[in-house]
């Protein structure tokens, strides 16, 4: 019977000891677009108490929630409630003359299209792609109509189709008069950019026919006759004449030259072109706008505050209120659009909440603690004195001081001649117990009504007075428990 009950006990003692043995804890769940940390990812096992760090996926961001999940006494991890949302480019702003197409919410890897107006030719690439850094790519325009080639002029040639505009792919043959030869390609091509390929010829006059025609020739100056010298630049047009005739510094009567609009400009319509006839240019109509940037970005907790959103304006980062901006907070609208990438505003962090003697921090113990994060505190001995809880600023620190546990705090007896008081009557009267007064009939009450025992061992207000005089009161027995 003996070795019976001696069995019992120790299975009972075995299963007593198994049962206080914390269970641990496996790898916790993965998220959508959530990873843990990396100095979590090898273990298998977790103890009880034991907290790991969740991080957002790359072109994803952290919202709202914690990044921490804690490992209970159950062998469960908590709940996450960190969420994590794509990172999106927002507005690609406007198109003149045409509007942007989006394929979904503007997020990284997504692209939006470039749609112009009936009438209006597209310019350039006809998407733009979500970056980390914003839109990418050079914007694309829309001008007016579609592209052609005037007519080429060749002094002392005749052409083989005579028309005054020529559609992209058209060809044009010289045949050059008598006495002259061809210099450079009898035919060329109408190019997408309204430029003819290769340029159009010359008409030279033959070797044997030099010097009769110099004979009959004026005599020149530094222009050929009837020629122009470098174009005037085209006051407040910002066009600039391209590459091709920068270089010259002659133009034979007849010659075009084509025009584009300036860094940070695009073109809004008008001919990019000008014609020199007789020594004299053509005026040039062409319309140069500034480049329009359009939305610099969406800040997660903050905003952009923009002097424009044409080329050469800036936008400013703005973080809301317990956020503090990481990057560089301004953007300048370039001829390639927004420079730099959208701002980070990361919520405010306070440090380690301060430690309070013969107390404990009620809450979970965090990795950081960011702006509103609230902390309680528990006194073990004594009683708290001051405010429990403490929250993380806006400006990284902490509001007010934390409490302090003081021994038991306790208030004398609270004697007040003719008078009584609504409360037990105890000997001794604890930290923030309140006490309510009369007077006896016959006696007027001066000073508060009531008064609270406070953290000095003081009655605060102090305690009243029972003056003589008529109160409309019958005498009341003092109430003693």
């Amino acid at each position: 019977m003996k070795s019976v009950m001696w069995n019992i006990l120790a299975l009972s003692f075995v299963l007593f000891a198994s049962a206080q043995v914390s269970k641990r804890c496996p790898p916790p769940f993965a998220y959508p677009h959530i990873s843990l940390d990396r100095k979590f990812a090898q273990k298998q096992t977790f103890s009880q108490g034991e907290k790991v760090y969740f991080n957002c996926a790359e072109d994803f961001t952290a919202v709202r929630g914690s990044r921490a999940v804690q490992c209970l006494e159950s062998g469960e991890w908590t709940k996450l409630s960190l969420k994590c949302e794509k990172r999106s480019c927002g507005n690609a702003g406007e198109l003149s003359n045409g509007q942007f197409v989006y394929e979904g919410e503007s997020y990284i890897g997504e692209r939006v299209k470039a749609v112009c107006d009936k009438g209006y030719t597209l310019k350039g690439l006809n998407y733009l792609t979500c970056k980390k850094s914003g839109w990418s790519g050079e914007r694309p325009t829309c001008e007016v109509g579609e592209t052609t080639c005037s007519a080429p002029v060749v002094t002392n040639s005749v052409r083989a189709r005579d028309a005054s505009i020529y559609r992209v792919g058209d060809n044009a043959t010289f045949t050059c008069r008598q006495g002259f030869t061809l210099d450079g390609a009898q035919q060329v091509t109408c190019g997408p950019d309204g430029q003819w390929w290769p340029g159009a010829p010359r008409c030279l006059p033959s070797p044997d026919s030099t010097t009769k025609l110099a004979d009959k020739s004026p005599v020149s100056g530094n222009k050929p006759t009837g020629g122009c010298e470098v174009p005037p630049a085209a006051p407040n047009s910002n066009a600039v004449l391209t590459d091709k005739y920068i270089v010259m510094t002659s133009f034979p009567s007849g010659t075009r030259v084509q025009y584009m609009c300036g860094a940070g400009y695009v073109a809004a319509g008008g001919s990019r072109y000008r014609m020199c006839r007789n020594g004299r240019w053509s005026g040039l109509n062409l319309k140069c706008e500034r480049k329009l940037c359009g939305s610099a970005g969406e800040i997660l907790n903050g905003h952009f505050t923009y002097t424009g959103v044409e080329f050469g304006d800036k936008a400013t980062a703005v973080c809301d209120e317990g956020f503090t901006l990481v990057g560089k907070a301004t953007r300048t609208c370039t001829s390639h659009g927004w420079d730099g990438r959208v701002s980070e505003c990361e919520a405010a962090a306070c440090p380690e909440p301060p430690q309070v003697a013969n107390a404990v921090i009620m809450d979970l113990i965090e990795e950081s603690y960011t702006y509103r994060t609230a902390v309680r505190y528990r006194c073990l001995v004594g009683t708290l004195i001051g405010e429990k809880s403490i929250v993380c600023g806006a400006d990284g620190t902490w509001s007010g001081s934390p409490p302090t546990c003081q021994a038991e705090i306790t208030c004398p007896y609270p004697n007040v001649p003719n008078g009584v008081w609504r409360a037990p009557a105890n000997d001794l009267y604890r930290y923030r117990e309140t006490v309510q007064f009369e007077c006896l009939s016959g006696f007027v009450i001066r000073g508060p009504k009531s008064v609270t025992c406070g953290s000095s061992g003081h009655w605060l207000p102090k305690l009243p007075e029972c003056l003589p005089g008529y109160s409309g009161r019958y005498w009341r027995k003092p109430y003693n428990g």
